[in-house]
């Protein structure tokens, strides 16, 4: 039977963006996410919070390079990835694991949901459109969320000549 792995996180970057380039030239792109939990406390009444800590690693070109440009600590993004668990030894010769959730090259899914920042950011006008959602299955290119107006109706009725239905009639073809 086949299973699925796959992880959604929304959460706040906990640090910088940190690019490594691989011998072939590629960029790996890390960072931290936090995400927060919080209920009452039944006992004592009181407001408790519990954070976790989750590693991203973004494999995707494109994905990698929006992280680098946009994104800051404190940032809030939408991720999907995948779980992955890889063995490495530390300088003391100890054998340790590290979970972390990747991007990988043609999967994953990096949302910016911040809205306009100082910096610039991604939540402005781009070529017409203005979302920050970025899918990495159509090769980087922009979620549906980000197509803008390529859906909108050809009756004329959408802005048009003169915004009247009846241009339809005078077409010549």
């Amino acid at each position: 039977m086949a299973g699925v792995n796959k992880v959604i996180l929304v959460g706040r970057l906990g640090k910088d963006p940190e690019i490594r380039t691989t011998n072939d030239g590629g960029k790996i792109v890390s960072f931290s996410v936090a995400t927060s939990e919080s209920w009452k406390d039944k006992m004592s009444g009181e407001r408790r919070e519990r954070t976790e800590w989750h590693n991203i690693v973004i494999f995707n070109e494109a994905l990698g390079k929006i992280s680098e440009q946009y994104l800051r600590k404190g940032s809030q993004v939408y991720l999907e990835g995948q779980l992955s668990t890889r063995k490495w030894t530390d300088k003391e010769g100890q054998t340790k694991y590290t979970t972390e959730v990747v991007l990988q090259k043609f999967r994953g899914e990096l949302t910016m949901l911040d809205g306009k920042s100082d910096g610039g950011g991604m939540s402005g006008d781009r070529d017409g459109e203005s979302s920050s959602g970025y899918k990495s299955g159509g090769g980087g290119k922009p979620t549906s969320s980000y197509a803008g107006n390529a859906g909108s109706s050809s009756r004329g009725d959408s802005g048009g000549f003169g915004g009247g239905n009846d241009m339809d009639d005078e077409i010549p073809f």
